[in-house]
């Protein structure tokens, strides 16, 4: 597998700082999704986002994207002030949701095609073949994606990101339903895509496969940050000890002492 190529444009639009958030508040009527999470990651960084169903993962994700503005707080990608400039952050960001979004009943070159024209981009064969290739599905390009793998299928969302040259790739449980031959590739993959400078942000609940490339780990609970280590200082064990007691004081932390 071959490092994703970067982007000359965007890669100088890269300051050294791939997200800087403060302050980040949601909030659904009533309901607090977010509450004042900042965060800082470098450029060239895997960082993990690890924490239960309903801690607010998928929220953080749809603000970085920018598909979901926050009630308040400030948001930069590569120094674009996401907030007030979402078009040109949207340009450095590729996005691989829980569910690949591929069209069953087309190939992996006409989903790549489609997805491309869609976007305003070169559709070119040698082109969208290139990215088949980088994502290694080359020899099943003009194969129907309902008979792909869940492995092969997250490759092919892979490829939107190869075509699209982002520099900051937002992966959301991206390890769920892989095989070990699938987890290894994504892995290499975020690891190829972190050593060509980009930044990835991987929200996961998966301990062992899900932060296995992540440089610093945040624990989130009830749409807070209770700790942001760098990999690095804690083995795996401490880490989830340190992530089962701090998700068991906040659950068992009323909840107007959060709000």
């Amino acid at each position: 597998m071959t490092a994703p190529i970067p982007n000359p444009t965007a890669s100088s639009a890269m300051t050294a700082t791939a997200i800087e958030a403060s302050g980040l508040t949601k909030r659904f009527g009533s309901i607090l999704a977010l509450d004042r999470l900042n965060l800082l990651v470098p450029r060239g960084s895997v960082f993990g986002l690890l924490g239960p169903n309903g801690a607010g993962k998928t929220t953080i994700l749809r603000i970085l994207a920018t598909l979901l503005r926050p009630t308040s707080g400030s948001l930069a990608l590569a120094g674009v002030d996401a907030l007030k400039e979402p078009e040109a952050a949207r340009a450095l960001i590729g996005v691989v949701a829980h569910g690949s979004y591929i069209y069953e009943d087309l190939s992996a070159l006409e989903n790549l095609r489609f997805w491309t024209v869609m976007a305003g981009g070169d559709a070119s064969p040698e082109r969208l073949r290139a990215a088949l290739r980088q994502v290694e599905l080359d020899g099943v390009a003009d194969e129907r994606a309902r008979t792909f793998s869940a492995g092969m299928k997250r490759r092919l969302a892979l490829a939107r990101v190869v075509l699209s040259r982002a520099r900051l790739l937002l992966l959301d449980e991206p390890f769920t339903g892989l095989d070990q031959q699938g987890r290894k590739w994504l892995n290499e993959f975020v690891l190829d895509f972190k050593a060509s400078g980009g930044a990835v942000v991987i929200a996961t609940h998966s301990f062992a496969t899900g932060l296995a490339a992540a440089d610093r780990v945040a624990i989130l609970a009830g749409g807070r940050i209770l700790a942001d280590q760098p990999c690095a200082d804690l083995p795996w064990e401490a880490i989830r000890r340190l992530y089962e007691s701090l998700i068991d004081a906040d659950e068992a932390m009323p909840r107007e002492a959060i709000n």
